[in-house]
């Protein structure tokens, strides 16, 4: 059997494979609520074979939504739809998990289809962003409040109870999103963070709050089950946040009990020049692993069996994040296993089309 197929068990969870639906906004969510559409997307991946099923990064705050149509979880009544979507994924042999995330100075845009992602005033539907200093996005984006101290305690309780509705709702592994040039990158990076208080400055200042948000959502979710953190590597642009930075944290993680970093990159500068390409982020997931020994995901460009194949078997990543490409193709893991030569159970109601005449 390949290692792309073989299992790897994380605290009580094990999942079947190593492939990972990558969390990937769908703009479909009214007042967070997950309905019919995130049901039949995320369960088709699970029908078609990945063993992780990830939502969309959901909003543990309404103004931490990046758009008014986000995915959200930070009220009760947002458990009872999510828990019919987990529940169809166990049912398929899969895992869910769900990312959880604010969108700091990124909130407040319009869906893709839309607006084009502008961003929305208050008289437009939006709403007053917030961030760790008042440094906008960019030029055309609103300046965010600057958040107080009271204010960040309330970001680390907004997540303590997104998580615990989490458990609530069925899921099984839970991922802090800390990438992208959200919230807690952005007091990660000193590019938006111009603080000068315990959250702002050094390295552990800057950390600060991510380190606290770890902690906050670990005494609601259960020890038995595993925790990720998603990263950017690097903003990809001088004196941003770096991989060596990016090292450190994950030690520190891990020793909190994190069990795995999932690396990606950019999101904070619009104007960073970012080289992307087959497997482009692939080199800072192996740094990573290599320096910290936590285990890691993989995401960005990677479209093919045998390249994930080739990064399993270098010990180069864990698990293998598949993003646009399950959007082309949610029966990507089937077809996978076909290239692998790897004999894996499909579901019974399409087990006639494996054989192919």
């Amino acid at each position: 059997m390949s290692l792309l197929f073989s299992p790897i068990t994380f605290r009580s969870v094990t999942l079947k494979n190593r492939i990972v639906l990558s969390p990937m906004c769908q703009y479909s969510a009214v007042d967070g609520f997950a309905n019919d559409w995130h049901l039949v997307h995320l369960g088709s991946r699970a029908v078609g074979g990945a063993a992780l099923i990830v939502t969309e990064a959901a909003a543990v705050t309404p103004e931490g939504r990046i758009t008014p149509d986000d995915l959200g979880i930070w009220k009760d009544e947002h458990i009872e739809g999510l828990k019919k979507i987990t529940g169809f994924i166990d049912a398929q042999g899969a895992v869910a998990g769900i990312q959880l995330a604010h969108a700091g100075h990124k909130a407040s845009v319009s869906s893709e289809w839309k607006g084009n992602g502008k961003f929305l005033l208050p008289e437009n539907g939006g709403w007053q962003i917030v961030a760790p200093s008042s440094v906008p996005f960019d030029f055309e984006a609103p300046i965010p409040l600057e958040l107080k101290i009271k204010d960040i305690e309330k970001v680390t309780d907004d997540f303590r109870m997104a998580a615990k509705r989490a458990f609530k709702a069925g899921f099984k592994v839970l991922e802090i999103h800390a990438a992208h040039g959200y919230l807690l990158h952005e007091f990660l990076s000193p590019l938006s963070n111009y603080r000068k208080d315990k959250y702002g400055g050094s390295f552990e200042n800057r950390i600060r709050l991510l380190v606290e948000v770890v902690e906050a959502v670990q005494s609601e979710w259960p020890g038995e089950y595993p925790l990720f953190v998603r990263i950017s590597a690097t903003d990809w642009c001088v004196g941003g946040w770096d991989i060596e930075e990016s090292v450190r944290l994950a030690a520190i993680l891990k020793e909190k009990g994190v069990d795995l970093i999932d690396v990606s990159s950019g999101g904070l500068i619009p104007h960073a020049i970012i080289p992307v390409g087959y497997g482009y982020q692939l080199s800072f997931a192996v740094r990573i692993k290599k320096e910290t020994g936590i285990r890691v995901g993989t995401v960005g460009m990677i479209t093919d069996a045998i390249q994930a194949e080739t990064i399993l078997q270098s010990n180069d990543a864990d698990l293998i994040f598949i993003g646009r490409e399950m959007l082309r193709n949610p029966y990507f893991a089937l077809e996978a296993a076909e290239k692998l030569g790897d004999d894996i159970d499909w579901p019974v109601q399409y087990r006639r089309a494996k054989k192919r005449c």
